[in-house]
C-alpha cells in the first residue's frame, strides 16, 4: 500500500511516499480503508522531533492521525464493528500513521461516521473535536453561562471549539484577521477581537475559561483576562510537570517541564487561575457523543481546502503557512 511516511527526525526527515505492506490488525483492531485523512500543526511537529521524547513511533514512521474510511477486517475480540462499516477516529499517539491507503485502528478509538457527513467531512473532525471536547468537559468544564475565550477561532481547532462551547451553553470570545470576522460570528461567537485592529488583552475581560491555542506571549496575555478560580487549557504548550507524570515520565522530564512552564504557571497563580497542558487522547467513545452533535447540526464541519492522496505533503505545507480557515484534509478515494 501507499503511505506518507518520514525517516528520520530533524530539519530534513525525509517526507516521501513509500511502498509498505498492508497492515494485519491485531486482536483488538481494526483495519480500515482510508478514504479520507485531515491534517493537523502535531503532524508538522512530529518529524522535526520536537516530540521525539513524548510520542514514541518505530521509523519509517506513516504521518497523520485523523482518518474516515471503510472497516475491511477485524481481530477476534472486536466486537462493535465488523467489515463494510464506516468509520471515524484519531489514531495519535498510538504508534500508527492515517495518511495512507489503509490504516489499523484499535477498537477503543473508533466511532461510526455519522450517516449526515461524507467521509471528508468526517475526517475533519477526530483531533479537533477530542480536543475541544477533553478540554472543555473534563480540563475545565464549561456550564451555561460561563464565558469561554478561543483565540484564533478561524483554525482548524477554533472553529470546532466555538460551536462546541455554544453547545455547552457558554458566552465565546475569540480573535480573528478582519476578514474572517463574519466566519466566527456565524459559529457562535459572541465577542470577536480582529487582532490587526484591538489587543484582545485591553479589551476582554472576566473570562472563566482560556483554550491556549497560539503560541508565545499571546497565552500569557491571556491569563490576564481570566478572573480568579478560572482555569487556562494550553494546547501549545509549554508542557508541566503534571504532564510529564500523567505520562510515566521520569523525574527528569518532571523537572525540565517544569522549568519550562515556570513562567505562565506564576502568571496563573498570582491571579488565581489553574493552568494546564491538554494532550488530547484517542476516544472512540467520545467521538460517538460528537457525533450525536454532528449528526443533529448542532455543529458542523468547516473545511478549507481538500488535497488528493498524491498531493499529501502539499497539504502539510499549505497547513504550516498558518492561513487555513477551518480543516485541511487529504481524500484518498
Amino acid at each position: 500500500m501507499k503511505a506518507l511516511t518520514f525517516q528520520r527526525y530533524g530539519r530534513s526527515p525525509g517526507i516521501a511516499f513509500a511502498d509498505l505492506p498492508r497492515p494485519t490488525p491485531k486482536d483488538d483492531e481494526l483495519l480500515v480503508e482510508v478514504h479520507a485523512a485531515s491534517v493537523n500543526p502535531i503532524d508538522n511537529m512530529i518529524p522535526t522531533g520536537l516530540f521525539k521524547a513524548v510520542v514514541k513511533l518505530p521509523l519509517p514512521a506513516t504521518l497523520g492521525s485523523d482518518l474516515a474510511g471503510v472497516v475491511v477486517a477485524v481481530g477476534p475480540r472486536v466486537t462493535r464493528f465488523k467489515p463494510g462499516d464506516a468509520v471515524f477516529a484519531n489514531v495519535f499517539d498510538l504508534g500508527t500513521g492515517s495518511l495512507a491507503e489503509y490504516a489499523v485502528v484499535p477498537e477503543h478509538a473508533a466511532a461510526p461516521k455519522p450517516d449526515n457527513l461524507n467521509f471528508v467531512q468526517a475526517a475533519s473532525i477526530p483531533l479537533v473535536g477530542l480536543t475541544a471536547w477533553q478540554a472543555l468537559t473534563e480540563r475545565a468544564p464549561v456550564r451555561a453561562g460561563h464565558k469561554v475565550f478561543i483565540p484564533a477561532g478561524a483554525g482548524g481547532i477554533g472553529t470546532f471549539a466555538i460551536q462546541l462551547a455554544k453547545a455547552l451553553g457558554a458566552w465565546v470570545g475569540t480573535t480573528t484577521s478582519t476578514g474572517n470576522v463574519a466566519l466566527v460570528r456565524g459559529l457562535g461567537a459572541d465577542e470577536v477581537v480582529d487582532y490587526k485592529q484591538q489587543d484582545f488583552a485591553q479589551v476582554l475581560q472576566g473570562y472563566d475559561v482560556v483554550l491556549g491555542t497560539v503560541r508565545g506571549t499571546d497565552l500569557d496575555k491571556a491569563v490576564g483576562i481570566v478572573k480568579p478560580g478560572g482555569a487556562v487549557v494550553s494546547l501549545v504548550g509549554p508542557l508541566d510537570a503534571d504532564f510529564a507524570r500523567a505520562r510515566g515520565m521520569n523525574g527528569l522530564f518532571r523537572l525540565v517541564f517544569g522549568v519550562m512552564s515556570h513562567k505562565i504557571k506564576r502568571l496563573a497563580r498570582q491571579r488565581g487561575v489553574n493552568y494546564s497542558f491538554l494532550f488530547a487522547r484517542s476516544d472512540g467513545a467520545q467521538l460517538a457523543r460528537l457525533g450525536e452533535l454532528l449528526r443533529t447540526q448542532r455543529i458542523h464541519p468547516v473545511i478549507d481546502r481538500v488535497f488528493p492522496f498524491e498531493q499529501a505533503k502539499d497539504a502539510l505545507d499549505y497547513l504550516a503557512q498558518g492561513r487555513a480557515k477551518g480543516k485541511v484534509v487529504v481524500r484518498m478515494r
